[in-house]
């Protein structure tokens, strides 16, 4: 019976994770890392390396760019949706300890006030709304920020979602979901190539768009 029970629940939070859009999936992915004791991090880290193994020598070239602080530091202009692509694409290959690309990017990232205030930014559209929360939660949980960059981040993603007034916590999941066309029923940024994550049988992915 216990056993039965436990089954279900966890096919429930299989289906609720798949009504989340990727902003909220990343956010939730690294609070269950933050509850996990050592030895569990390293089977994780074990099993997430054989995964991106797979592609490899697809993304190494992307990797190699996303990792260079001269290339990142081109993609200043955030109210293009193709840098903005770049910039997720970077956030996605970026080594846990480069620190100098890390900066290149958070004096990018840093400057959005300014970019609404000047540019009349609309966050509210579908894509550029969904973009945005994805860019800033990817930053404000990757560990080659300071501690300091991520609180600044963090706001920054705050702000954010008060201007949405869409909080990414308080979003409730759906079931069939909600509206966009991707694999989940979510909206999801469209990168030319499916990077595939496998998550028991769901299919979570995020799209770039090819640039």
């Amino acid at each position: 019976m216990v056993e039965n029970r436990c089954s279900v629940q966890r096919e429930g939070v299989y289906r609720w994770f798949s009504g989340l859009n990727s902003a909220q999936r990343a956010e939730f992915l690294c609070g269950l890392l933050d509850l996990c004791v050592p030895i569990e991090l390293r089977f994780l880290g074990s099993c997430l390396e054989d995964l991106a193994r797979k592609d490899y020598h697809s993304l190494r070239d992307a990797e190699i760019k996303a990792n260079n602080p001269a290339d990142l530091s081109n993609l200043t202009n955030i109210t293009d949706e193709v840098v903005r692509s770049k910039l997720l694409i970077s956030l996605a290959l970026l080594s846990s300890d480069n620190r100098e690309a890390a900066g290149v990017l958070f004096r990018t990232l840093t400057h959005i006030d300014s970019i609404i205030n000047n540019y009349g930014l609309q966050l509210n559209d579908g894509q550029t709304e969904e973009q945005f929360l994805l860019l800033f939660t990817m930053a404000s949980n990757h560990p080659a920020f300071s501690f300091h960059q991520k609180q600044v981040l963090r706001q920054e993603l705050t702000q954010i979602q008060e201007i949405m007034q869409v909080p990414c916590g308080e979003q409730q999941p759906v079931t069939g979901g909600c509206g966009g066309t991707g694999a989940s029923g979510c909206q999801h940024i469209n990168v030319g190539k499916e990077n595939h994550i496998h998550l028991k049988k769901y299919t979570v992915f995020f799209a770039f768009k090819t640039v």
